[in-house]
């Protein structure tokens, strides 16, 4: 019974579940990306190109016979997974470079003192009054 315990006191800590919602939104965003690379940026860069996609270039090393299909080396392909890398990477730096400047205007804020304790305000007005 103590393991299953250390597992729940595991599994309850704020860690686990930050990482937990990190990992979904991270594969959500990840779908967000490639669509956006995938249906925004690539296109017009095929045209550029020919209008070619990108994931169709090839070289094909040895010719399709009739038992045996084309040997090709599908650098297209790896065109793309780098390209979306690169807009991945890009994308997190500027989400991590604004969480950072976000960072730094906290920590800028002046600190409020905290207001004087009821003693302090009682040994002030004894003060005052000795004072008088």
């Amino acid at each position: 019974m103590k393991l299953v315990d250390e597992f729940k006191a595991f599994a309850m800590k704020g860690n686990v579940t930050d990482m937990a919602v990190g990992i979904i939104i991270g594969a959500a965003f990840g779908k967000i990306v490639s669509s956006v690379v995938g249906d925004i940026i690539m296109p017009p860069l095929g045209l550029l190109i020919g209008g070619v996609s990108f994931t169709d270039l090839k070289v094909v090393m040895k010719a399709a016979t009739a038992t045996n299909p084309a040997v090709t080396w599908n650098y297209g392909n790896f065109l793309q997974v780098t390209f979306d890398f690169l807009i991945v990477a890009f994308a997190v730096f500027m989400l991590i470079k604004a969480i950072n400047a976000a960072k730094k205007k906290e920590a800028k804020a002046p600190d409020v003192p905290p207001p004087p304790s009821k003693e302090e305000l009682l040994l002030t007005e004894i003060r005052d009054l000795l004072k008088k």
